[in-house]
């Protein structure tokens, strides 16, 4: 318990990350909450799930959801996690648009400031966040800030590198102070909301994305089938990573169950370190051609199917 007697009065709320696939949001999420709580590749579309992470500053609590990145949808899946992406933001109490230094304000960008127009609630506070600072010179840096804002009514604009720490803080602080007066909506100790099942299959499809390259891993997904906290301190945890094709299941495999070897491996020590606690994870290869079509698949990622329609 806290003695909350003579310390500032308690603030919780919802902050919304959004902005194009890799501008750095899991960086930005990862820095502010201390831990890996949302997976970074650079691959687009790795945040499928809405994962959130919390960061204490000071007495408040801040709840990050960390909206799928925004990009031009084609199919099902992605216009299942663009949907959710704008819920998301619609719903938080604060919404923060993170772009790159270096690449200033893209066609992507403009097309998220005109949907912000529409979507966001008036007088819901949005900042911006000019990430990558340390890529461009700092006249240019005044220049794009002087554009977005002309583009949309920020509250305010931040020059921050996600990677390398800067600006996060002050950051951090100002979300801070813009969130309601109330109770926190977390213990203090717990860093994620979302079931471990869900963020141990994260890990796994990280180590599958950064090891396959190219087209398969969009054609992939992970699911913590089962989970068993053992008597003797250890956990066992079995997944599934469903594929489109049989040659797909070939390739995860690899020559002789090497690579799939090495990816449990790699994921395993990442789960284990996660969880503070010894774990054994056995991964199943299964084929499913239909799967990114299968309304299950879809709640297991916390998405809606029918938002892709």
């Amino acid at each position: 318990m806290h003695d909350t007697e003579n310390q500032s009065p308690t603030r919780a709320g919802f902050v919304a990350l959004i902005g194009e696939p890799n501008a750095g949001k899991s960086t930005l999420l990862n820095k502010m909450v201390g831990a890996k709580v949302s997976i970074v590749t650079h691959k687009v579309q790795t945040t499928r799930a809405r994962i959130r992470g919390i960061a204490m500053a000071g007495s408040a609590q801040i709840v990050f959801v960390d909206t799928p990145g925004l990009f031009r949808p084609r199919r099902r899946l992605d216009r299942a996690m663009v949907k959710a992406a704008w819920g998301g933001a619609a719903d938080a109490d604060v919404i923060v648009l993170l772009i790159e230094a270096h690449r200033g304000l893209t066609s992507g960008v403009h097309a998220i400031i005109d949907r912000m127009r529409d979507q966001i609630p008036q007088g819901q506070p949005v900042a911006l966040a000019i990430n990558k600072i340390d890529r461009v010179k700092s006249e240019s840096l005044l220049a794009l800030a002087a554009a977005m804002n002309d583009a949309f009514p920020f509250r305010e604009t931040f020059m921050i590198s996600a990677e390398k720490g800067y600006g996060v803080e002050k950051l951090r602080d100002w979300l801070a102070a813009q969130l309601p007066l109330g109770p926190w909506f977390y213990p203090e100790d717990q860093i994620a909301d979302l079931p471990m099942r869900m963020i141990a299959a994260e890990m796994t499809r990280e180590k599958l994305t950064l090891r396959l390259h190219e087209e398969l891993p969009y054609q992939l997904t992970v699911e913590t089938e089962k989970w068993e906290d053992k008597p003797d301190g250890t956990t066992r945890i079995d997944q599934l990573i469903y594929v489109a094709r049989d040659g797909h299941k070939g390739i995860v495999l690899g020559n002789g169950g090497e690579t799939i070897k090495v990816i449990g491996q790699a994921a395993r020590a990442e789960i284990s370190e996660f969880l503070g606690r010894t774990v054994h994870l056995f991964l199943q290869v299964k084929v499913r051609p239909n799967w990114l079509e299968e309304a299950e698949r879809y709640s297991e990622m916390g998405l809606d199917f029918k938002d892709g329609d």
